[in-house]
């Protein structure tokens, strides 16, 4: 049996959820202010049913998404906010990874910035969660550009980095971009990566995804996402999830049964992405020990 790496589940979607509020174009980034010790107990609620690392909410925390939000001076703020929350959170021995979302938009590769001026954007975040971090998460990867940049600037937080992207929801054999998943192995590998995942797809893409990026030879894994799928309306300028959809059918048992298949072509770093929560983190660590696995 193997050792498991458990990831937390969604925390946007599950941040509005508790919060009652409307969803903005920030999703939940704001909440940070709005409701201080929400996103915390939320890890903690993670840590509790069984999640070994918990992601921090910094995934929007860009200078490109906090435009014309009136929190344009808040970068800085917003990501000790989020840092206080999840390692204020953390019990002995479980592990922090910092979050580093896309630029400008997700899902959007032909918005994606040229090379040279993204890498520095992705530093300037990876400089100020790397002190307090145990990894970097890159993010929602939707394309081979936007994969060789956030992997450059992810760089300057002297920290391992993980490299996590996402697929086409029929065909997760390529990126959002149309690109083919297993492309991303070299530049995973050159870029130094230590692990290499793919998130924010539907869970039926995975296996796919899974078989292209174990070609890596990196540690490997996945965390889907529970929407119906991405919508066209989705992929406007700042959309807002009042245009995605949850499954009602992806219940934690449902989900659960998803990951474990992963898990016997290899996988060993799993969790949830959104519309997942604690009920499904906690369903799936039920069925990795009962399979003999161990959550490290």
């Amino acid at each position: 049996m193997a050792e498991i790496v458990l990831l937390d589940g969604g925390l946007g979607q599950e941040l509005i959820h508790r919060s009652g509020e409307t969803p903005t174009n920030l999703w939940s980034t704001k909440v940070m202010f709005d409701h201080p010790g929400m996103v915390g107990q939320l890890h903690a609620d993670y840590f509790a049913v069984g999640a070994s690392v918990a992601t921090t909410n910094t995934y929007c925390v860009h200078h490109d998404r906090l435009e014309g939000t009136g929190l344009e001076t808040q970068f800085r703020g917003l990501h000790v906010a989020a840092l206080t929350e999840a390692l204020g959170a953390r019990p002995e021995g479980k592990r922090v990874a910092g979050s580093i979302g896309p630029l400008e938009a997700s899902y959007r590769p032909d918005k994606h910035p040229p090379h040279d001026v993204a890498v520095p954007r992705y530093a300037e975040v990876a400089r100020e969660l790397g002190p307090h971090v145990d990894l970097i998460l890159c993010e929602t990867v939707a394309s081979l550009a936007h994969a060789r940049a956030v992997l450059e600037g992810a760089k300057a937080a002297g920290k391992p980095v993980w490299l996590s992207v996402t697929v086409d929801d029929e065909d997760g054999s390529k990126l959002r971009s149309g690109e083919p998943v297993a492309e991303v192995c070299a530049i995973a590998l050159e870029g130094r990566a230590e692990a290499l995942l793919a998130n924010c797809s539907a869970p039926e893409a995975m296996p796919a995804a899974l078989t292209a990026i174990a070609g890596a030879g990196l540690p490997f894994g996945a965390y889907a996402n529970g929407f119906t799928q991405i919508t066209k309306d989705f992929l406007k300028d700042k959309p807002t999830v009042d245009a995605l959809h949850a499954r009602e059918d992806l219940t934690p048992e449902a989900y659960a049964r998803h990951v474990m298949i992963w898990v016997g072509m290899g996988a060993t770093i799993v969790g949830g992405c959104c519309e997942t929560g604690p009920a499904h983190i906690a369903e799936l660590a039920r069925q990795l020990r009962a399979a003999g696995h161990t959550i490290v």
